[in-house]
């Protein structure tokens, strides 16, 4: 059973655009049914973790909206950060599910029990993971992968209790 699952932001999170404001900050688009099905997953007495490789006020203020304990920014070797937080988990790599876009994630996502992208993912990431989603980065794909978790783990009827 997945235990942990495991989020890149910049394609999966979001659309992968980065946008400067005239000032010079940030601006990142979100899916609320994203985040539902993340606070729902953690409800649900399951753990998240953002990986993602570069840093973001927005990132580390959403994930803190959400609930997500386990920020991880500006990380070069994804695959090397999630063993050790394995380690520090106390979990294996089939309790975890992951979600990558890019080459910066294919490491990580060959390390993991379930791997996923987004419908826009890079070709090279789309023929690696067991799924590729319906859904674009930043559209809904989180909460489609969270939704096949739910499905797969018969975990259908603890979801649903949470806002029934």
């Amino acid at each position: 059973m997945i235990k942990l699952i495991v989020l890149d932001v910049d394609g999966c999170l979001t659309d992968g655009k980065i946008i400067y404001a005239s000032d010079g900050s940030e601006i990142k688009n979100f899916n609320v049914k994203d985040g539902l099905a993340i606070s729902s997953w953690i409800k649900m007495g399951f753990g998240v973790a953002i990986i993602t490789g570069r840093s973001s006020e927005i990132v580390a203020k959403r994930a803190k909206e959400l609930g997500i304990s386990h920020l991880f920014q500006g990380v070069k070797d994804k695959e090397s950060l999630l063993q050790e937080l394995l380690g520090t988990l106390g979990l294996n790599s089939y309790e975890v599910a992951a979600i990558g876009d890019d080459l910066n994630d294919y490491k990580m996502l060959c390390g993991v029990g379930r791997s996923f992208t987004p419908k826009d993912g890079a070709k090279e990431i789309r023929e690696l993971v067991d799924t590729v989603l319906k859904y674009k980065g930043g559209d809904g794909a989180v909460r489609e992968m969270i939704d096949i978790l739910i499905n797969e783990g018969d975990l259908k009827e603890q979801f649903m209790a949470l806002w029934l």
